[in-house]
């Protein structure tokens, strides 16, 4: 099959799909916007005041409506967004090649135009490129640069927040979130009960995006009750990273830096989920680029040699990342947990860490591992003591595993 023909045939996979809430109820002006009155009004004079500030920075939790604030000031004012990537600052020659002609000329069919960087935190802070490169980028600009990002007091960001407006958005409240999912499960036909839309509002931390990807997730399956002893990690949930991964086109090498998860637990996500996404040649590449990850992986716990790691990440990011010729459509994909293979692997690292307990205990209490392991469960209330746990030098995590 030749790229073209793939290239096709992904097209028409794609446009089966369906178009995910989070877009599709996406806020287009700014009285659609909610619970962000103070944001808006800043963004507003922000605009009015230009070249007062020449940059903004919209910054707060993932959800929040950033990127909608963002795009619902350019259609209020019919201004041209162009929308910047933080991948094109670490190359001097492509920056003065496309995006500082942006900042300098005038948009062809629009008054004006707003320069919007989406996730400036994942900007480099080296001396090459990066940082440097957008704080020139703002001093030269002719037109307003609003940036958004999750954590804006990062110490690399000093020099653009010395620059810019800081405007914070707060995670939307409960009854917020609850009123939104109510309105949007009426107009989706969607016959879901007051009770249940609190349930997932509560689950989502105040992140409307993740909200509406849970209803979306719900009522495309039999599931009635929302699991809120799930966590959600607030900076970067697995979905998120996921739907970053399969969709978009980049190295994404620093893409599991904002998650919890092991490289070995997000290997099986991957592999559970590569399916829902890739299709022929495309999922053919994702998997040669897993098998790769797993390779290195085994290396890693074989020999020790944790100088792999750099290498099992980049076959698992870059590598799933450019497995498909272009960017996907951006359509609602259900990802699911790694079932039977997670299962075994988690019981595995918890048995691990039991026989690790049990070790520590055996040296110190002169009795063999077999026997500490046999009664664990008669031993394990002694264990949660602080000071035994202190002459056990037992690990955080080890402590952990006996709190739960």
């Amino acid at each position: 099959m030749s790229w073209q023909e793939w290239e096709n045939q992904h097209k028409m996979i794609t446009n089966e799909s369906h178009e995910s809430f989070a877009e599709k109820y996406r806020a287009s002006n700014f009285s659609q916007i909610v619970g962000q009155n103070l944001a808006v009004s800043s963004i507003k004079s922000f605009l009015k005041d230009f070249p007062k500030k020449k940059a903004l920075i919209l910054y707060g939790p993932a959800g929040t409506g950033k990127t909608s604030l963002v795009l619902a000031a350019a259609k209020e004012n019919k201004y041209e967004l162009l929308e910047l990537n933080s991948s094109d600052l670490r190359n001097r020659a492509q920056l003065e090649e496309r995006l500082k002609p942006a900042t300098e000329q005038s948009s062809l069919f629009h008054s004006s135009k707003i320069l919007l960087m989406d996730e400036v935190d994942g900007v480099t802070g080296t001396d090459i490129g990066g940082i440097p490169e957008l704080v020139k980028l703002i001093n030269s600009t002719k037109f307003p640069i609003i940036m958004t990002c999750n954590d804006v007091w990062q110490s690399k960001l000093s020099p653009v927040r010395a620059k810019s407006t800081l405007v914070e958005l707060k995670p939307l409240s409960i009854s917020t979130i609850s009123r939104l999912l109510q309105e949007i499960a009426k107009k989706e036909g969607l016959n879901e009960s007051p009770y249940f839309l609190n349930q997932i509002a509560i689950k989502s931390q105040g992140d409307m995006r993740a909200a509406l990807n849970d209803l979306q997730s719900y009522s495309s399956s039999e599931e009635l009750i929302v699991d809120l002893t799930e966590t959600r990690d607030i900076q970067q949930s697995i979905f998120n990273i996921l739907k970053k991964l399969f969709k978009e086109r980049s190295d994404f090498l620093n893409l599991f830096d904002s998650t919890n998860l092991s490289l070995d637990e997000i290997l099986l996500w991957i592999e559970e989920n590569a399916p829902k996404e890739y299709k022929s040649l495309a999922l053919a590449k994702a998997f040669e680029a897993l098998g790769n990850a797993d390779r290195f992986r085994g290396r890693i716990y074989k020999n020790q040699s944790w100088r792999f790691l750099i290498y099992q990440n980049a076959f698992q990011s870059a590598g799933i990342s450019y497995s498909k010729y272009a960017p996907l459509q951006t359509s609602f994909t259900k990802y699911e947990r790694p079932s039977r293979i997670l299962k075994i692997w988690l019981n595995n690292q918890k048995f691990l860490k039991k026989k690790s307990i049990a070790k520590k205990y055996a040296r110190f209490t002169h009795c063999s591992t077999k026997r500490a392991l046999s009664e664990f469960p008669l031993i394990k209330p002694i264990l949660k003591n602080q000071n035994v746990q202190k002459s056990l030098k037992l690990s955080e995590e080890e402590i952990d595993f006996l709190n739960k």
